[in-house]
C-alpha cells in the first residue's frame, strides 16, 4: 500500500475531532440556535438607540471576537489546519462583516417587522449555496416549497414597498447571499471541527477588522449610551454572533445544511412576535399571512428528501 493510500485511509476511520449528534437533538440545536437568532433584529434596533449602524456593528464583532478568544484560550484549541482556512474566512466576512453591517444599515429606515419577513429568503439561499459547494441535491419536493416560501417573502416585499423595492431591502438582499454563504460553510465545516470553534476562529479573524470598525464608527457616528444600547449590544454580541452559532452549527453538522437551514424559515415568525412586543410596531397587514405561508412550506421541506 502506497503512503499516499495509507494516509487516506487513516483520515478515513480517524475519529472527528467534532462531536456527533441524533437527528433529533440535532434538530432541537438549530431550533436553538434560530430562537436565539430571531431575536437580533430587536436587539440591533435597541443598540440603535444608542449607536450608529458602523459602530454598532464593529463593536458587535469586536466585543464577540473578545469572547471568542477567551473560549479558544481556555479550551486550548489548535490553530485550524490550512486547509480549513478559506471557508473560516467566507465564513468571517458573511456572518461576522457582511450580514451584520447590511442588516443594521437597513434596520435604519425599514421596521423589524418587514426585515424579518424579507429575511425569510435566508433558507433558499443557504440551502443554493450548500446545493453548489457539496454537490448534493435535495428532492424535486424540497426545492418546490423553498422556493414558494421564497415568493411568498418576494410578494410581501414588492407589497410594502409598493412594487419598488426600498434601498434597506437592497441591503437585506445582499446581507442574506453573503450570510447563506456563510451558513453553508460553517455547517459544512462544523463536521470537521466543533461548532463553537468554527464560529470562534471565523470571529477571531474579523477581530482587525471589527477593532477598525468600531474606531471609525466611535470617531464618525454620535453616541448615546443609556441601559436599552448596552443590553442590546450585549446581546448582538453574546447571543447573536457567538452564542447562537454555536448551536446552530452543531445542528447543522448533525442533520445537515439544506434541512437545518429550512428550519429558519420559522424565524420571522419569531421576529414578528418579539417586534411587537419589546419594540411596540405595527405589523403590516400581509406580515402574518405571509409567514404562515412561508412556516406551511418548512414544513414541507423537513420531509421532503434531502
Amino acid at each position: 500500500m502506497k503512503t499516499q493510500d495509507s494516509a487516506t485511509l487513516v483520515r478515513a476511520i480517524a475519529p472527528s475531532t467534532a462531536p456527533r449528534y441524533g437527528a433529533a437533538s440535532g434538530t432541537a440545536l438549530a431550533a436553538l440556535g434560530v430562537a436565539s437568532f430571531s431575536l437580533s433584529f430587536p436587539a440591533t434596533a435597541w443598540s440603535l438607540s444608542g449607536f450608529g449602524p458602523w459602530s454598532a456593528t464593529g463593536l458587535r464583532g469586536a466585543l464577540a471576537g473578545v469572547l471568542a478568544a477567551l473560549y479558544l484560550l481556555a479550551a486550548g484549541a489548535r490553530l485550524p489546519e490550512r486547509r480549513h482556512w478559506p471557508a473560516l474566512l467566507v465564513v468571517s466576512g458573511g456572518c461576522v462583516l457582511g450580514f451584520p453591517l447590511l442588516t443594521t444599515l437597513a434596520l435604519r429606515t425599514s421596521s423589524t417587522a418587514h426585515s424579518a419577513v424579507v429575511i425569510g429568503v435566508l433558507p433558499l439561499a443557504t440551502a443554493v449555496a450548500s446545493a453548489l459547494r457539496t454537490g448534493r441535491r435535495p428532492s424535486r419536493a424540497f426545492w418546490a416549497a423553498a422556493l414558494a416560501g421564497a415568493a411568498a417573502v418576494l410578494v410581501f416585499t414588492l407589497v410594502q414597498s409598493h412594487g419598488r423595492p426600498t434601498v434597506a431591502d437592497l441591503f437585506l438582499f445582499v446581507g442574506l447571499v453573503v450570510c447563506a454563504a456563510g451558513y453553508a460553510e460553517g455547517g459544512r465545516l462544523s463536521r470537521d471541527l466543533p461548532g463553537a470553534q468554527v464560529i470562534a476562529w471565523a470571529v477571531v479573524a474579523a477581530l482587525p477588522v471589527m477593532l477598525l470598525t468600531s474606531a471609525f464608527g466611535l470617531a464618525t457616528e454620535p453616541v448615546q449610551v443609556g441601559p436599552k444600547a448596552l443590553a442590546g449590544l450585549a446581546y448582538i454580541a453574546a447571543v447573536s454572533q457567538f452564542g447562537g452559532f454555536v448551536l446552530w452549527y452543531r445542528g447543522m453538522a448533525a442533520i445537515g445544511v439544506p434541512r437545518a437551514s429550512q428550519l429558519q424559515l420559522g424565524q420571522p415568525l419569531l421576529t414578528l412576535v418579539w417586534s411587537v412586543l419589546l419594540l411596540g410596531e405595527d405589523l403590516p397587514a400581509a406580515a402574518p399571512l405571509t409567514a404562515v405561508v412561508v412556516l406551511v412550506c418548512i414544513a414541507v421541506t423537513q420531509r421532503a428528501r434531502t
